[in-house]
């Protein structure tokens, strides 16, 4: 299935921006479809069970009048840059993007440190972490206006209502994750609203992202740096995360010296149960890869959750006994609201008071998913501090701020 030709339809409000897509009618496309909105309670595709608020949609009569408001004089003027990525392939632009959605908070951190408005909307905005910019001075992001895309579902009249110049989203992600939307539903909402430019970049598990390649953090802030046209944020940007590699190198210990970590997604505040990962690619896992964190999971029976959808218990989790607990899925916790309610609980049960990481004191958050270039250098940091007692800070944070504020 192609775009149909802007001759043979009535033209919408965004004739400025066009796009010359490869992934409507392209195999990229293809895969099986999701049974619903909500898979598990837990795992990297949606973190948590879908929370939803009490936003309005819009009605049929709006994307109506929409309609009815464009005018078949209009004549869209030629592109004046364009930008590829898989799956989505080309993507043409005459003028640069102003509003945008993104799917997660690795894409929405990309467009803080380019010095961006923050996105109308992203999947959950629960899960878009914007506490940790308190890290940087002169740097904060305002969530309260900001748009859950899932509630209970993913509606096309959100996209209509949010009237995005640019959906920051793989079009593969709605696709297969949700059985209610097919490919002619990506089509309307790229002609009707703005394209869609994205790539799931935070974890590679999914089966119908097998035939596709995947892109770093920083290949893919590249090239959303290249839709904004704002590259010189990213070669500033490139350069911070280059001194911040150089700094972190030294203070990794030795394969002997460094602690066997296990990496779970616990169940409530007072887990007895927790979906197990192993340590994988991806940006979600990003800052774990760059510490060489030792994987106490890695060599077990245990199965990632990714493949298994099972949880283990804590009878299962003593017969690993790993050095470290790293925790997901307490992100929203601050480290002594997270002390006081999952790691008391742990140091009170009668099974897991008994893991070395309990009785040691080496129960940490594990950090998000979705993490960018800004959030990535703020976890690692985190992470090297909490297994292996760095002390004092690894990147400079208002040579960060400076970049975020056009400071080169």
């Amino acid at each position: 299935m192609g775009h149909e030709s802007r001759s043979e339809r009535t033209p919408t409000r965004r004739e400025y921006l066009t796009y010359g897509s490869a992934l409507v009618g392209s195999g990229l496309l293809a895969g099986c479809l999701g049974s619903g909105g909500n898979e598990s309670p837990s795992g990297a595709d949606d973190d948590v069970p879908a929370e939803t608020d009490a936003r309005t949609e819009t009605t049929s009569a709006t994307t109506e009048a929409k309609s009815e408001a464009a005018t078949e004089t209009d004549t869209p003027t030629e592109p004046s840059y364009s930008v590829s990525m898989v799956p989505v392939g080309e993507v043409a632009f005459e003028d640069v993007p102003e509003t945008w959605v993104a799917n997660n908070g690795s894409w929405a951190d990309m467009g803080i440190a380019l010095g961006l408005e923050p996105p109308k909307g992203v999947w959950l905005t629960n899960r878009y972490h914007t506490h940790y910019y308190d890290e940087i001075p002169g740097v904060s992001v305002e969530k309260s206006d900001m748009v859950s895309l899932y509630q209970d579902g993913v509606s096309k009249e959100r996209f209509y209502a949010l009237d995005a110049d640019v959906h920051v989203i793989d079009p593969n992600f709605l696709l297969n994750r949700f059985s209610d939307w097919d490919e002619g539903d990506v089509a309307e909402i790229e002609r009707d609203v703005g394209p869609f430019f994205g790539n799931s970049i935070y974890a590679q598990h999914y089966p119908w992202h097998s035939d596709y390649r995947y892109y770093t953090l920083y290949e893919a802030f590249e090239k959303l740096a290249q839709v904004f046209q704002r590259t010189e944020y990213f070669e500033a940007f490139e350069a911070i995360h280059d001194d911040f590699q150089a700094t972190l190198a030294p203070v990794v210990p030795g394969q002997g010296e460094r602690p066997e970590v296990a990496v779970l997604w616990g169940v409530g505040d007072q887990p007895e149960e927790f979906y197990p990962y192993v340590i994988g690619e991806g940006t979600g896992f990003k800052h774990l890869n760059d510490l060489e964190v030792r994987d106490a999971l890695a060599s077990t029976d245990i199965k990632d959750f990714h493949g298994s959808r099972a949880a283990i218990d804590l009878e299962t989790l003593l017969e690993v006994d790993p050095e470290v607990l790293l925790l997901r899925g307490y992100e929203g916790l601050s480290e002594s609201e997270f002390e006081d309610t999952v790691v008391a609980s742990l140091e009170k049960h009668a099974t897991a008071s008994a893991l070395t990481a309990v009785e040691n004191g080496d129960v940490y958050r594990a950090g998000g998913l979705y993490q960018g270039p800004i959030t990535n250098m703020i976890l690692t940091e985190r992470t090297a501090r909490h297994l292996y007692g760095v002390e004092g800070e690894l990147f400079d944070r208002e040579r960060v701020a400076a970049v975020v504020n056009g400071e080169f």
